[in-house]
């Protein structure tokens, strides 16, 4: 063979990529699944399974390939081309693939010495050990059918003076009853709930249809919240909640039957401020209770509308519906007419209540109007639908509606919260004629 045929015959040789590397769970698997999902997937937490160890994360290996692939875990519905989120937990392409090639291969184990350090978590608690408990004062029973209507427990703070909270958490005592639980603040001299009495689990008469909008004596600021996917509140350096002194916890808890009898005992956690306070955070809301979703109707939307009244920093979005929630987006109006698109949720999920932080610092004037459109699906083609025959109003259980754009925003530590808001004109009462 001449050397000029040689030559041809190696140019149109196949040319062998060097085998890519095996990809293994110590090396890694472990290090993605440290990041992203061990908050949550570990004993005594949320998620069913944990993904501590090899050996308890091996079996379900096919399971996280189909749950990253269609991108149903981690949990993340914003719209990646509206805003950008400081907490966003989706995966990059690059893990994705890493752990689809991991259980395409036999979730092989690898070195374990190649393994990155344990993270540490407190036991029990997410955010780390808290600097106070509060625990509700008995074992609330829960029967093994029936609706329960939302439950209060009034815990009184014994604080003697204002103190400042930089992170939160309420744990539930039995996740499988517990559907949510809030804590709010009840500053001394407010009139919500003032039947209620320490110790005593309480049912208000009538709270449906208020819609959180001038309820009288509401409670006086939200601290902290338990749902399925909503993370421990941790405020930034020198941002803080306000407690005054003597003010009393007031938990919301609703419980959900499941066919057997149980009990719970909920609980929250508090880190108090070490340093001094630069900002104070509090919740707001674009909220109405003013609608009627109709039958069969699949796109269905609901507006709500706040404005205020005095200058904040936006701090994070947490929008909210029920079981026919489809989409959810907010948009700020500036007094000047311009508007900003902030967050877009296309694929809503209750089973997920998630909390969305903008990334930088987003200043609101006076002025700024933060808009909010719901979008409900109350067809047959909803498959959460409890009844897609049913004309649907604002209501508590999960077969209802609700429609609420929380955002926190932040504030001067010496400004009073109610100062955000517009104050409403009340009207003259008419002179009297006299006799």
């Amino acid at each position: 063979m001449s050397t000029r045929f040689l030559f041809l015959g190696l140019m149109c040789a196949p040319i062998w990529a060097a085998p890519a590397a095996a990809v293994t769970f110590y090396k890694d698997v472990l290090p993605v699944l440290q990041k992203n999902c061990q908050s949550c997937h570990r004993p005594g937490e949320a998620a069913p399974m944990s993904f501590l160890t090899y050996d308890t994360t091996r079996p379900w290996a096919k399971s996280i390939k189909q749950a990253v692939q269609t991108r149903k875990m981690p949990p993340w519905f914003a719209d990646p081309h509206t805003g950008k989120f400081s907490n966003d937990r989706s995966l990059s392409q690059t893990d994705i693939d890493l752990l689809t090639r991991w259980s395409d291969t036999g979730a092989p184990a690898g070195d374990p010495h190649q393994a990155p350090a344990p993270v540490h978590f407190s036991e029990g608690w997410q955010m780390g050990k808290p600097d106070r408990t509060y625990e509700m004062p008995v074992d609330f029973q829960v029967p093994a059918s029936g609706t329960l209507e939302y439950t209060y427990f009034v815990i009184p703070t014994g604080f003697t003076e204002d103190r400042w909270i930089t992170a939160s958490e309420a744990r539930p005592g039995n996740r499988a009853i517990v559907h949510h639980m809030i804590a709010f603040v009840r500053a001394p001299g407010s009139k919500w709930l003032a039947e209620a009495k320490p110790g005593i689990p309480f049912i208000p008469k009538d709270e449906r249809g208020s819609g959180g909008e001038g309820r009288d004596g509401m409670a006086d600021e939200w601290l902290a919240g338990y749902a399925p996917g909503t993370p421990p509140m941790e405020l930034k350096p020198g941002q803080a909640r306000l407690v005054p002194a003597g003010s009393d916890i007031i938990f919301q808890v609703h419980y959900t039957a499941n066919g057997k009898a149980q009990s719970d005992r909920s609980r929250l956690g508090l880190k108090f401020a070490a340093g001094p306070v630069s900002e104070r955070v509090t919740m707001a809301a674009a909220s109405t209770s003013k609608f009627a979703i109709p039958p069969g109707n699949a796109n269905y939307q609901v507006k709500a509308v706040t404005t205020l009244a005095a200058p904040a920093k936006l701090v994070n979005l947490q929008p909210h519906m029920h079981l026919r929630g489809k989409a959810f987006s907010y948009k700020l109006i500036y007094p000047d007419g311009r508007t900003r698109e902030l967050l877009n949720v296309p694929r809503y999920d209750f089973n997920w209540q998630l909390v969305y932080e903008p990334s930088g610092d987003l200043t609101l004037p006076a002025g700024t109007q933060m808009e909010c459109i719901a979008t409900y699906d109350n067809s047959a083609n909803n498959p959460f639908n409890p009844d897609p025959k049913k004309e649907v109003h604002w209501g508590d259980q999960s077969w209802e509606e609700m429609m609420i754009g929380f955002f926190d925003i932040s504030i001067d530590p010496k400004m009073d919260r109610r100062e955000l808001y517009p104050r409403k004109k009340t009207a003259k009462k008419p002179a009297s004629s006299g006799d």
